[in-house]
């Protein structure tokens, strides 16, 4: 792995948290120092991005340059001073660029992204005006944003403290590299931070998206061990939900003012910016790096087709852009690129020591199983005539309710009977039997309530 010093130190907590560092060869880059990998040159230089050390990587093959921008946007007042480098890139890319790959996030967004020292600002009045507790909310990896609550609490005179498992190893990181700068004193473990007055205390903790087993989850649920939300608390959520958590963060707001708190978030305050580049950022970007071949990327489908517009409307021939999804091969010369095929890319589920794909049989399985739920039909059949020697017995699990089973299950042994009878006098299949058993149950359940749980039949011989 190659990585800048604040993302190698993140890596280094998650995989020291996971007992995989031995496993691991980490190498930490500098901008502008280039190495080499296999016949690539590769150099790494400095965007700007909500995130410090953030960079872009350029690619040099014998085709020509690759750019990757990563995650980037356009600030002239960064929270941690380094502004995107310019000159260094222009002069990187001034013997021409044959592929560029973009961040897409925002594309559909007209004009600039904000600064972070906006949200400093509103950071600053939030903590600074509260009657009660602070509590601020956001992802563990912000550390710019981790450093302006500090400043803040700093100035109005509170202390800070720190919850959430992956928040807390973070900054504590961040504090020994120094990318987190505080006075002795100003960050307090949860016990101190107890015996303050709450209008001393600035706490910080994961949960911005709504994660279940995060500190502001639990804390809004009332399941927190040591923290328990009163009217006069202020929570600030500075981050925006990530597409397809909106209903969770939601929730979470709900709840907390169910409590008595007073919540702010993107929608109602500035507590938030975004740290991707805006339409006139990612044209801007465009022109400076003149790209032959364009690739949008990072982002929801729609935001890399408007991206792919942009960048036509800065002159890349359509033919020359490619709107890509998870998997498709895309081939390139020095004149033309062509879609290929595809590979296998997507989703890999861990359960317990096993990695599945997403597609797996027992993925689907469990789909099906959390849809309509399982009933299980069990047959003791005589090994001398192959004739029932009981009524069949049936166990359900997430199919129907318990007053209700009773009556369905009298009128779906009688079924499984009728289907025994036809099977009178035929060889004894067992395997033949506990199919058409299962077949005939699943066709008649679905007949009754319209579901089709997942039929296992059971048969034995005495």
């Amino acid at each position: 792995m190659y990585a800048s010093r604040l993302t190698h130190g993140l890596i280094t907590v998650k995989l020291r948290e996971f007992g995989l560092l031995r496993d691991a060869r980490l190498n930490v880059v500098e901008p502008h120092a280039p190495f080499k990998v296999g016949s690539f040159r590769v150099e790494f230089f400095r965007v700007c991005h909500s995130i410090p050390d953030a960079m872009g990587i350029a690619l040099t093959t014998p085709l020509g340059m690759v750019i990757h921008t990563g995650d980037f946007k356009i600030d002239h007042t960064p929270a941690d001073g380094l502004r995107t480098d310019f000159a260094e890139l222009a002069a990187l890319t001034s013997d021409g660029v044959l592929l560029m790959f973009s961040d897409s996030t925002y594309a559909e967004v007209e004009g600039y992204t904000a600064s972070e020292q906006v949200v400093g600002e509103a950071l600053d009045r939030v903590i600074g005006e509260a009657e009660g507790r602070v509590m601020v909310a956001t992802f563990a990896s912000l550390i710019s944003r981790i450093q302006q609550v500090v400043n803040a609490a700093v100035k109005h005179g509170r202390k800070v403290t720190v919850v959430g498992r992956s928040m807390s190893n973070n900054v504590k990181m961040a504090l020994n590299m120094g990318y987190l700068e505080a006075p002795q004193g100003t960050i307090v473990s949860m016990n101190e931070a107890r015996q303050l007055p709450h209008d001393q205390v600035v706490i910080v903790a994961t949960g911005s998206q709504g994660e279940p087993t995060s500190a502001l989850v639990r804390i809004a649920n009332g399941e927190h061990q040591d923290i328990e939300i009163v009217p006069g608390d202020t929570v600030v959520i500075s981050a925006s939900p990530i597409p397809g958590n909106e209903k969770v963060v939601s929730k979470t707001i709900d709840n907390l003012y169910r409590k008595g708190a007073n919540v702010l978030y993107s929608r109602i305050a500035l507590v938030h910016v975004h740290g991707h580049g805006s339409q006139e950022e990612l044209k801007m970007m465009l022109s400076l790096i003149k790209p032959r071949f364009f690739v949008p990327v990072h982002g929801e489908y729609r935001h890399l087709v408007a991206h792919r517009a942009l960048a036509q409307s800065m002159g890349i021939p359509a033919e020359r852009t490619f709107v890509l999804e998870d998997g498709d091969v895309l081939e390139l010369d020095e004149s033309e690129g062509h879609v290929t095929g595809k590979v296998p890319a997507g989703h890999v589920f861990i359960d317990g020591n096993t990695l599945m794909h997403m597609h797996s049989p027992v993925i689907n399985e469990r789909r099906r199983l959390a849809k309509d739920g399982i009933v299980a039909v069990m047959i003791t059949l005589s090994r001398a005539s192959g004739d029932p020697l009981e009524d069949p017995g049936f166990v359900s699990s997430g199919f129907v309710e318990l007053e209700d089973s009773q009556e369905l299950f009298e009128k779906t042994s009688k079924v499984v009977l009728r289907t025994l009878d036809l099977e009178a006098g035929a060889p004894l299949d067992l395997k033949d039997v506990q199919a058409r058993v299962s077949d005939s149950v699943s066709k008649y359940l679905y007949e009754e309530t319209k579901r089709r749980p997942t039929v296992v039949t059971v048969v034995q011989q005495v």
